[in-house]
């Protein structure tokens, strides 16, 4: 699909919403010219999560539904020489990328908030114990795609390299070791390894 099929249809959609033109959508979605031309051009894997969030809102268009709308595939001859099949391919291919890209933005928070949560829990009196209840949506975020924590920040385990990132000190594998960070696995797929510190 050549880039000029994106800017008609990007076009013919913002008529729809009445937004008067691409700079009114760089100023309504707070993005730059560049952002919006990548929009055009059918790059939407190259952009960030958050850039295209915005443009969503804009745009009155669901993210996943955004990313499909713009997505120029690689293989466009197979695709039209068997567009069910690889209509299929394709979309999963964009869910399993944004999902990536959006943990890649969420990485931090992820790795550091049962930590946090953990030493919430075991001090209820302290303020920032009401702030709990809003992390429940990152939660079902998690439970939606399939993402499953390693194991429960203070728990103790046996000590599996391969899913264990040992922050001090040595352990042989199936030593029992603290979980200080959790880790995550989607599936068989190891996200982030928990990071662990020997039982002294």
């Amino acid at each position: 699909m050549a880039s000029s099929d994106f800017t008609e249809r990007l076009r013919s959609h913002l008529q729809t919403i009445d937004i008067p033109s691409f700079q009114a959508l760089c100023r309504m979605a707070q993005v730059s010219k560049w952002q919006v031309n990548q929009l055009r051009q059918g790059n939407v894997k190259q952009m960030r999560v958050d850039v295209l969030q915005r443009l969503s809102a804009v745009l009155q268009m669901p993210l996943p539904e955004l990313i499909d709308t713009f997505f120029e595939a690689e293989d466009a001859d197979v695709r039209s020489a068997s567009p069910q099949a690889s209509q299929q391919t394709s979309s999963a291919q964009m869910q399993q990328d944004f999902q990536q890209a959006t943990l890649q933005v969420l990485e931090s928070l992820l790795i550091q908030l049962p930590t946090v949560r953990h030493s919430l829990e075991r001090q209820p009196d302290m303020p920032a114990q009401r702030l709990l209840p809003l992390l429940r949506p990152l939660d079902q975020l998690l439970e939606a795609w399939g993402i499953e924590a390693i194991a429960p920040v203070g728990s103790e385990i046996p000590y599996d390299p391969t899913r264990h990132q040992l922050m001090d000190g040595t352990a042989d594998v199936g030593e029992r070791v603290r979980v200080r960070y959790t880790g995550y696995m989607q599936g068989d797929r190891l996200l982030y390894r928990a990071k662990v510190s020997p039982i002294l």
